[in-house]
């Protein structure tokens, strides 16, 4: 991967953007983009968009979701202890003795730990059972309840205190992979189908999208907004190369064997065949998902909107999921990019994504 390309992964990625709270996602995003863009904006939920041949009547719709899962607190205890909620879905094990940095409204992050009762001191019964998020808090050090505001406010959100961090070759851990990663990734590929010099009767316009994590919001609106025919949205999706994860029911997907293509009800038939060709033209390996349903992503609300929309789905397979330590092959989110902006580049303003019989 080309440096400048790096240097803005690890930046987007090390960004804290809860759902809701994307906004220093955003500004890292349009920084990035507007160095190859015809325009670049961010609408009043939150999506930004960078967009290449803005008066093309035809436009391809890039999605890739920028917020993350994160905890917002909403009840501080006379001790000064923090209860929260979760941003997106969370594994209540996976908090307990994180360190996390609070996030207020002035701009400051705050520095603390999510704590629990000592494994000494829990029953039988309580050493058996899985802790709910509720059951846990954050402890910023604060002695009572009028001490902790002086720090925070009720409504402040937190992120784990994890960065981008190199594993050796291309592997990589990270806290923030989904979706940020896919933000990268949209971007790469308008960043390629630029720098090609392709045609202008088609525009791109690659949206890093908000609130994906609790329920498809930004993807929704953008779409709405664009009215694009044609759109590719890309997130994580599930590694299953270790153990006790079952491939008859999950399938089979490797991390550094390559993106992953969509295949199912959430896919034009069109689409889905023009990456698979576009992937064995430009020699780019590749694997298959089948998702016979919705599929949980910015490719479902995209699908849906209006009057609808010929989606693909693009994903980087990923261990770990909603973890601090998601992980995942760099050469597959390159190779991802490359794959998009090869659909792109194949794209003409005559393209029929009308399904037909097989």
């Amino acid at each position: 991967m080309r440096k400048e390309s790096l240097a803005f992964l690890k930046e987007i990625v090390n960004t804290p953007s809860p759902s809701g709270y994307e906004m220093r996602a955003a500004e890292v995003y349009r920084k990035y983009t507007s160095k190859f863009a015809d325009e670049v904006y961010t609408d009043v939920l939150g999506n930004t968009y960078a967009v290449l041949n803005p008066s093309a009547k035809r436009k391809i719709m890039l999605a890739g979701h920028m917020d993350e899962i994160g905890l917002a607190i909403h009840y501080i205890s006379d001790e000064g202890l923090c209860y929260f909620q979760g941003i997106g879905g969370h594994d209540s094990v996976i908090p307990i003795g994180q360190r996390v940095w609070v996030h207020t409204g002035a701009g400051r992050m705050v520095p603390g730990v999510i704590g629990r009762k000592a494994i000494h001191l829990l029953t039988q019964d309580e050493r058996t059972k899985k802790p709910e998020l509720h059951d846990l808090w954050i402890d910023i050090g604060a002695r009572t309840r009028d001490e902790a505001l002086k720090k925070i406010s009720l409504g402040d959100v937190a992120t784990y205190q994890w960065e981008f961090q190199s594993l050796g070759g291309d592997v990589a851990t990270a806290r923030g992979f989904d979706n940020k990663m896919g933000s990268f990734i949209v971007a790469e590929a308008l960043r390629l189908v630029a720098e090609s010099k392709s045609s202008k009767t088609v525009g791109v316009v690659a949206v890093a999208t908000v609130q994906e994590e609790i329920g498809l919001r930004g993807a929704r609106t953008a779409a709405a907004a664009l009215g694009a025919e044609v759109g590719i949205a890309v997130d994580v999706t599930h590694a299953t190369d270790y153990p006790s994860v079952d491939k008859r029911k999950d399938g089979d997907l490797k991390m550094g064997a390559g993106p992953v293509v969509c295949r199912g009800a959430n896919v034009n038939h069109v689409v889905y065949q023009m990456i698979v060709d576009a992937a064995r033209e430009d020699k780019i390996a590749y694997q298959v998902e089948v998702e016979p349903g919705g599929t949980g992503t910015d490719a479902n609300a995209m699908q849906i909107a209006g009057p609808g929309m010929a989606t693909g789905l693009l994903g980087v397979p990923i261990r770990y999921m909603h973890t601090p330590v998601e992980m995942l092959n760099l050469k597959d989110v390159e190779n991802c990019a490359k794959l998009m902006a090869g659909f792109c580049k194949r794209v003409t303003a005559k393209t029929d994504f009308t399904p037909r019989p097989l």
